[in-house]
């Protein structure tokens, strides 16, 4: 049984404001280089834009996320702060795994695949460890939050 995930979390007006601040993010990214942007304030983690195509729309979107770099890879996660329901991103990149990862100025065509088992447990303490609230946002689901590793095309 999940603890309960903040009520605040899940409001329209946080929702909203999310929304707009992830818009305001990726684009000050993107005209920065990564300079502004390219690390999360409080915890200092590195920050990487995810373009993924739209499942239905086909339309490119693209998110800040947190990512763990991993020798040529980059590993990011699906939590959506715990929320009860996977992310539309990751959904995007189940329906189609081709994605542009963009860390600083580079931006890299890499393929999209969640984590295995083996991976995933290899993968997550190192994931909490860079950011703990990771650890708080598994415990506000009932989900497994998936470990997503993008790859050199």
């Amino acid at each position: 049984m999940p603890k309960p995930r903040p009520a605040h979390l899940d409001s329209p007006a946080f929702t909203r404001f999310m929304k707009v601040f992830s818009a305001a993010h990726v684009a000050v990214y993107q005209l920065s280089g990564g300079r502004l942007g390219g690390r999360f304030p409080r915890s200092g983690a590195p920050v990487c834009l995810l373009t993924t195509i739209g499942r239905r729309s086909g339309t490119h979107r693209t998110k800040p996320l947190l990512y763990l770099p991993d020798g040529d890879r980059v590993v990011i996660v699906a939590s959506v702060g715990g929320h009860p329901r996977h992310p539309a991103w990751y959904h995007n990149l189940t329906a189609n795994p081709n994605v542009l990862v963009q860390i600083g100025p580079d931006r890299r065509p890499m393929r999209a695949r969640t984590a295995d088992a083996a991976e995933r447990e290899e993968l997550w303490p190192r994931l909490v460890a860079r950011y703990p609230d990771y650890a708080d946002y598994q415990s506000w689901t009932d989900r497994e939050i998936p470990v997503v590793i993008c790859e050199p095309v």
